[in-house]
């Protein structure tokens, strides 16, 4: 049931005019962001593109493809249709998930593009560029999670993109500032840093392939989809 779900979510973000201008503007916005920072000469990597998408494009763009997924079906009535299904509210999230990373599969394309222009125009290093790719799917699979958790208590598409931008701004761009406040004491700034999605990010980028990174985003994204269920749990009792 949950590979069903998935292509019919895969195949609702294709027909929805906001899933066409998110991948139109990710395109624009790295391939500026590349063509920017590519001077002759230099290291030909994607690592300054792939830093910007995960800190600077991703937190908005995640929020407006997940938004839609529960809302739109709690403003549709659909979403009773999916409760008197077989599919149970697990089933429900995890499909909705995946459709979303299927999404951003897609997304990922124009960067593929950028690593082949750089293959062409000088000799880079694959290591780092897969390892920052991969490490930029977990970061919007845990975007997407935030933005499936905070779909799922409203019907107003607004509010939950507004919702997900908020929660995503603490842990990637809140605790970068507070990280090297002067007033924080060391341990708390350590805190801070590990907590931080830019710090979490940077080791992939490098890359750096180290297991405590990828318990930080695979345990957020456990975090938000069990939070998601459980928010779909308590509209059976309501």
């Amino acid at each position: 049931m949950i590979p069903l779900l998935f292509r019919r979510e895969l195949l609702s973000l294709f027909c929805s005019p906001i899933a066409w201008v998110v991948l139109v503007v990710f395109s624009i916005g790295t391939s500026v962001w590349f063509v920017k920072g590519f001077h002759a000469g230099e290291e030909a990597t994607l690592r300054p593109t792939l830093e910007f998408a995960a800190l600077w494009i991703l937190p908005f763009l995640a929020p407006a493809i997940s938004m839609r997924m529960l809302s739109e079906e709690f403003r549709t009535g659909t979403f009773e249709k999916l409760m008197t299904s077989p599919l149970t509210d697990t089933q429900v999230v995890l499909g909705k998930w995946l459709g979303g990373m299927g999404f951003w599969a897609v997304l990922s394309v124009p960067l593929l593009a950028q690593l082949i222009a750089l293959e062409c125009a000088g000799n880079p290093d694959y290591g780092p560029a897969a390892t920052g790719i991969l490490g930029l799917g977990l970061v919007g699979g845990l975007y997407m999670a935030v933005g499936l958790f905070a779909s799922s208590f409203t019907q107003n598409q607004v509010v939950a993109f507004l919702v997900t931008v908020f929660i995503l701004s603490i842990p990637g761009v809140g605790l970068s500032f507070i990280k090297d406040s002067p007033f924080l004491a060391a341990k708390w700034q350590m805190a801070a840093a590990y907590v931080s999605v830019e710090m979490q990010y940077r080791d992939f980028a490098k890359g750096v392939v180290d297991v405590r990174n990828f318990i930080y985003f695979l345990s957020g994204i456990a975090l938000f989809l069990f939070l998601a269920v459980k928010s779909l749990e308590s509209r059976r009792w309501r």
